[in-house]
């Protein structure tokens, strides 16, 4: 039987077949929690409804489906520009095959800098100033410096307090952060096209799952109305945050480069031979004194 498998199949008809199989993994894995799923649903039910009427010969059911297929085929790229850009970000620097990428930015755990975004957003909260702080990963954000004011000024909290005051000027717009640095303040980011769930979540809401969405930013949002602070990642938003020490953990850990596989290797490893190891045991201080006492 494996003789006949081999005799028609060589080597790269296998290793086309693997890589096929790994591409459509990391597509799974792209699309896996966004729209796209139920859509690409609805196109295989399309897909089996046009298997069956070309089956049965339905001929104009299937005329109307083929048709149907025909414009799905040139809307997909226009209904999937999210997904399409996420992916290509991610493909560009890395993520999704793990790419070990070198040097990471120096700034991006920096714990003095976590630690002053997460006082500057309680004080915003409990004198209900509404805020969106947009700390910049890989992906870069210049396109969203860019429709904002160029500030360039070391984090503060007073100056972050200073301009989410509601009479400031920049108040309305997105504060961008990147390596410890305010570079652009009152910038305009793009909003979130899943709606949510919760109606008193506002428009910094939206725009925070917004620019997480299409980028790999970690975004602080405050409300205006409630004073509740939330952090938003990869298109998610967290619950709300009532401790500064949850929050400044939380932004160390988002923010925080990711460990390479080695030593997250060698972790398992010495955590394996540890709980393998037998422990030696050592008799009480009091059992040695009695030793020799009964010795002698």
């Amino acid at each position: 039987m494996w003789n006949s498998v081999f005799q028609y199949a060589s080597p790269t008809d296998f290793v086309d077949i693997a890589a096929t199989s790994v591409l459509i993994y990391y597509i799974l894995l792209l699309i896996r929690g966004t729209r796209a799923v139920q859509i690409i649903t609805g196109l295989l039910v399309l897909v089996a409804l046009l298997g069956v009427a070309n089956l049965l010969h339905l001929l104009l059911l299937g005329s109307i489906l083929n048709l149907i297929m025909i414009g799905a085929a040139v809307s997909l790229p226009i209904v999937f520009q999210p997904e399409l850009r996420r992916a290509l970000e991610q493909i560009g620097r890395g993520g999704i095959f793990h790419w070990n990428q070198g040097e990471e930015r120096s700034g991006r755990a920096d714990e003095k800098v976590m630690a002053m975004l997460a006082k500057a957003a309680f004080l915003l909260s409990r004198n209900k100033y509404g805020a969106l702080i947009v700390i910049e990963q890989h992906t870069g954000l210049k396109e969203f410096m860019e429709s904002g004011t160029t500030l360039n000024a070391v984090v503060s909290a007073e100056l972050l307090l200073s301009l989410f005051v509601p009479r400031s000027p920049l108040h309305d717009g997105a504060v961008i952060v990147r390596e410890g640095i305010i570079e652009a303040a009152g910038c305009f980011l793009p909003l979130a096209e899943q709606s949510l769930t919760e109606r008193r979540l506002g428009t910094r809401h939206r725009a925070a799952l917004g620019v997480s969405e299409q980028t790999d930013a970690v975004v602080v949002v405050v409300s205006e109305e409630s004073g509740r602070i939330s952090v938003a990642r990869e298109g998610k938003l967290s619950r709300e945050i009532e401790d500064e020490t949850r929050l400044f953990r939380l932004l160390l850990a988002s923010t925080r480069p990711r460990r390479h596989p080695r030593a997250i290797r060698d972790d398992l490893v010495t955590h394996l031979r540890a709980r393998l190891t037998v422990p030696v045991r050592h008799p009480p201080a009091d059992a040695q004194e009695q030793q020799p006492a009964e010795q002698g």
